[in-house]
């Protein structure tokens, strides 16, 4: 017998719990891959948190929560901590095992996590190649019965939900768009297909030598690193272009006292930059150990995006509206500052640059890339969650993602490349707000609306609302637009010639 619904001290009760479990697991995760520690430790907080991953938690928040998008979100976010609290053994020994994992290369040894960072920064093919080999082996071994064990508990956790398949639980009870979505992702990879065969083709041929039909799985993190335009994008000059940047918007992040950089060196850091907001607004963490070469500059940008918007989120919000919501909107305002890095406009006013329409170029291909390859993704996810055999969809994860980029993927990431609770979705549509965003920004601003105050105090009004609208209401509300995928591929070929 289900629950009765909680009365609203309860509720009460339940997001202050919730505020401060997502605090200690930000924290921990911050602590974790910024390399302060060597373990992650989940055990502990889940523990002293145990009321919010109960079954019976999440069945009587979702008694109340009919109707009203607010709760919601607080009955998805109990309905992930419970799978959570089946799977966080599991999390705790990914982490454990990725972090300890070497490959042996060369007479030396390659930590498991800096492996695609190795592949990216390799310029002879066979030993990527190699590398590659190896990163599937160990993966293979050491992590896939993991996740194979990871993805048996959660369909058991959505079974104890009520649910018959995770499709079914984020689709029709938490009200994700996600039919309307695939429809829409299937209709741009046949709108596109012409246009990433043949721009993508070139753009193997410049950076790795091959064409598209002959390139490897090994031969993307290559042409992702693009080192050909690392002189124009050096290590030593990302943080100022950063400041910058931000500084012509209005805002001086080294006076923000809320915001924290974490710029220190260190043998465990996560090579890639990322967002810690620890507490919304009061304390997030930027955590970045440069490398240079134009990816790094995007991931950057990226994670600054995400630090602005939390930092600017009002305190007032509740904690739906602060820290959960829908995370399509966070990733627009990360897409927006991290397309900055190929805009023609911005990369004249902050770089030495000779060639700026031709890296925007690449740049356009590259963001396809990534949408063509989150449309196969997210098609893959549904037939994913919806299959009674999980390892039955290796073949599928290969035909799709395959078929997408014209490059076959590896069988052994059909697990390791799913993002729990439809992320996939998030980025989709965070693409599209971006898109839509800019095209407003350009009209009200001009070309170069990154260096106007007036675009930084609109951006920072509407960072203020944190979470509260979704990505659609918030684009429809500052535009008048619907929000629409096939807005990304128009602003992918505004670039390609």
């Amino acid at each position: 017998m289900a629950p009765p619904p909680p009365s609203e001290r309860e509720l009460d009760g339940v997001r202050q719990r919730a505020d401060r479990f997502i605090a200690e697991l930000d924290e921990e995760h911050y602590l974790h891959y910024a390399g302060h520690k060597a373990t992650l430790e989940l055990t502990p907080i889940y523990e002293r948190y145990a009321e919010l991953g109960r079954l019976e938690t999440a069945q009587a928040v979702g008694a109340a929560a009919d109707g009203d998008v607010r709760l919601r979100e607080l009955w998805r976010f109990t309905c992930e901590t419970y799978i959570g609290e089946l799977t966080r053994d599991l999390a705790e020994r990914e982490a454990r095992i990725e972090a300890e994992l070497e490959a042996p290369i060369g007479g030396r040894t390659v930590p498991f996590r800096m492996l695609r960072p190795t592949i990216a920064n390799e310029p002879d093919r066979g030993v990527r190649q190699e590398l590659e080999a190896m990163r599937t082996d160990l993966g293979e071994e050491h992590l896939n019965p993991i996740h194979l064990e990871t993805a048996l508990r959660m369909r058991q956790g959505v079974t104890d939900l009520g649910a018959q398949h995770a499709l079914e639980l984020y689709r029709d009870r938490f009200g994700m768009g996600l039919d309307r979505l695939g429809e829409e992702c299937r209709a741009l990879l046949d709108e596109t297909e012409g246009l990433w065969e043949q721009g993508a083709d070139r753009l193997f041929r410049a950076r790795v030598g091959v064409p598209l039909d002959e390139a490897e799985r090994w031969d993307i993190p290559r042409v992702l690193r693009a080192p050909v335009w690392d002189p124009q994008f050096p290590a030593d000059r990302m943080l100022p272009a950063l400041d910058s940047t931000l500084r012509d918007l209005g805002i001086d992040i080294h006076a923000q006292r809320n915001v924290h950089l974490d710029l220190e060196q260190r043998p465990l850091k996560s090579p890639r930059a990322f967002c810690a907001p620890i507490e919304v607004p009061e304390r997030v963490i930027l955590v970045i150990q440069p490398i240079g070469g134009p990816d790094d500059w995007r991931a950057l940008f990226h994670e600054a995006g995400h630090t602005e918007h939390f930092a600017h989120t009002s305190p007032d919000l509740s904690v739906e509206e602060r820290r959960l919501g829908d995370n399509a909107v966070t990733e627009g305002w990360a897409m927006l500052l991290q397309h900055l890095v190929d805009e023609p406009a911005w990369i004249s006013r902050r770089l030495d640059f000779a060639r700026p329409r031709e890296f925007a170029e690449e740049g356009a291909i590259v963001l396809l890339f990534f949408v063509r390859r989150y449309c196969a993704k997210l098609l893959y996810e549904l037939e994913l969650h919806a299959a009674e055999d999980p390892t039955s969809m290796r073949g599928r994860y290969v035909e799709l993602l395959g078929d997408a980029l014209k490059i076959e993927p590896s069988p052994t990431d059909y697990l390791a490349d799913v993002d729990p609770g439809f992320y996939a979705s998030a980025y989709l549509r965070s693409w599209a707000f971006e898109a839509q965003l800019r095209s407003f920004l350009r009209e009200e601003f001009g070309n170069t609306w990154f260096a106007r105050r007036e675009a930084g105090s609109l951006l920072q009004e509407l960072w203020s609302l944190g979470q509260r609208p979704t990505a659609e209401e918030l684009l429809r509300d500052v535009t008048g637009a619907t929000l629409e995928l096939e807005a990304v591929a128009e602003r992918i070929r505004e670039s390609v010639r």
